[in-house]
């Protein structure tokens, strides 16, 4: 393939190795996963949390994540994975990585106040990368002191079993980052889907647009749940339904972005009430034990 000047492809002769030391900010469920992918590929991971209870608990998501790749032939002492890692509560920890990926809630305050928190703790060649889902990266690209090192890496949820993450392109990045981080993805194990910054970038505008569609089918009766899912399981080869989907990266998540794509791409995206209903009720999907189906 052709390298293109926004989305340009490493070539088998430059692949770019993993920076030494790697971090996260944010251990929770997405945070912990990315953890994982890097402590796998060898490097030295540090995750930062809010406070010391947060912490402990990004470090035993870590260390649950890393014992199922053992149960599953994927890894071998655990100890030797658990010896690269860290977890701590202070940015400034942050200052001998080579490349940190900010994993927070999808807030726009938070992430911009995230981001900046860490980018004044790194070098001047480090690299600052956001798992955003949907949010503009160009926009949380302009708030930093270097855009040019600033990049999206959206990760998907589980992270051990997936094989994809969205490299996204705000309009500051460098070409040669871009580049990079398509060789890291590569050194990872996964495979890099290079996007321009848009709203909701490629997998979430259309993951979120079926599932949608899916709820308000619901919603009017025109199948349960499970038959709704099942119908893209076995007639389009998706691995899960939309809707069990949603209960994994959590019905909250799902509406913020639905929300978000409404206010920036048109009513096509507007929640249906039955998902509003459900957050509001606390039915988050997996995390809370019930969304559109029962997880208990």
């Amino acid at each position: 393939m052709t390298p293109t000047p926004d989305a340009p492809s490493p070539s088998s002769a430059f692949l770019p190795t993993l920076p030494q030391f790697v971090g996260v900010l944010g251990g929770g469920r997405m945070g912990a996963g990315i953890a994982h992918a890097f402590l796998m590929a060898g490097c030295e991971v540090l995750v930062v949390e809010r406070d010391g209870d947060a912490a402990a608990g990004a470090r035993a998501r870590v260390e649950g994540a890393l014992a199922k790749s053992v149960e599953r032939g994927l890894a071998g002492n655990p100890d030797g994975f658990l010896a690269r890692l860290e977890v701590s509560t202070d940015y400034a920890d942050f200052a001998r990585c080579g490349l940190v990926v900010e994993a927070v809630p999808e807030i726009w305050e938070l992430k911009v106040s995230s981001l900046q928190g860490v980018e004044k703790h790194l070098g001047p060649t480090a690299t600052l990368a956001s798992n955003t889902s949907s949010l503009s990266m160009t926009g949380l690209a302009a708030e930093l002191e270097r855009p040019e090192n600033f990049i999206g890496l959206h990760f998907f949820n589980p992270v051990p079993a997936s094989t994809l993450i969205e490299v996204v392109i705000a309009k500051q990045t460098s070409p040669a980052l871009v580049t990079t981080a398509q060789g890291w993805v590569a050194a990872l194990g996964k495979t890099a889907v290079v996007v321009n910054d848009a709203p909701g970038f490629a997998s979430s505008r259309l993951g979120v647009a079926i599932a949608l569609e899916a709820m308000r089918m619901v919603e009017e009766g025109v199948a349960s749940a499970g038959d709704i899912d099942a119908a893209m399981v076995l007639g389009y080869k998706h691995p899960t339904g939309p809707l069990r989907t949603t209960d994994i990266v959590g019905l909250d998540v799902r509406l913020g972005i639905a929300e978000y794509l409404a206010e920036t791409l048109g009513e096509r995206f507007a929640p249906p009430q039955i998902l509003r209903d459900k957050v509001a009720r606390g039915e988050l999907g997996r995390k809370s034990g019930r969304g559109f189906f029962d997880w208990n």
